[in-house]
């Protein structure tokens, strides 16, 4: 079973990281904390930049929240790295069997189920910040 991108979890994190350290918060740091190659956290910050979830400094580097850590919810953060295809978590296999009487029902069957599904996802990461993680951290002053 494929799994969502490993990139979520890794957002979530440099976002976190961002709101408590945003004066050492550069590609390496974060790559650092993260315990990833500095390219992989280079692309997920240019995805949160594009989403307007944070903004880079140029030249010295560092990034900083474009909003409070309580207004960004893990739904914007899934959304700004575009987990889902099209939209849709859940693909369908290509060309089922048309003359088999479950080929030629299944996805119009499993369509609604998977919509509800990705439905309930979302609506769950809605309700979730960015602080609410961060408050399940500690850190050290």
């Amino acid at each position: 079973m494929k799994q969502i991108s490993s990139r979520f979890s890794m957002a979530v994190h440099a976002l976190s990281l961002i709101a408590v350290a945003p004066n050492e918060c550069t590609g390496d740091f974060i790559a650092s904390s993260v315990n990833t190659n500095p390219v992989i956290i280079r692309r997920i910050m240019s995805k949160l930049k594009q989403a307007r979830l944070i903004e880079v400094r140029p030249g010295v580097g560092g990034a900083s929240l474009l909003k409070d850590p309580a207004d960004i919810t893990l739904l914007d953060v899934y959304r700004a790295l575009e987990v889902a295809q099209d939209g849709e978590l859940f693909n369908f296999h290509k060309h089922p069997n048309p003359n088999c009487p479950v080929g030629s029902m299944i996805e119009r069957t499993l369509r609604a189920e998977l919509i509800e599904a990705q439905t309930a996802m979302e609506q769950r990461l809605n309700r979730v910040t960015i602080q609410q993680m961060m408050d399940q951290v500690h850190v050290p002053e």
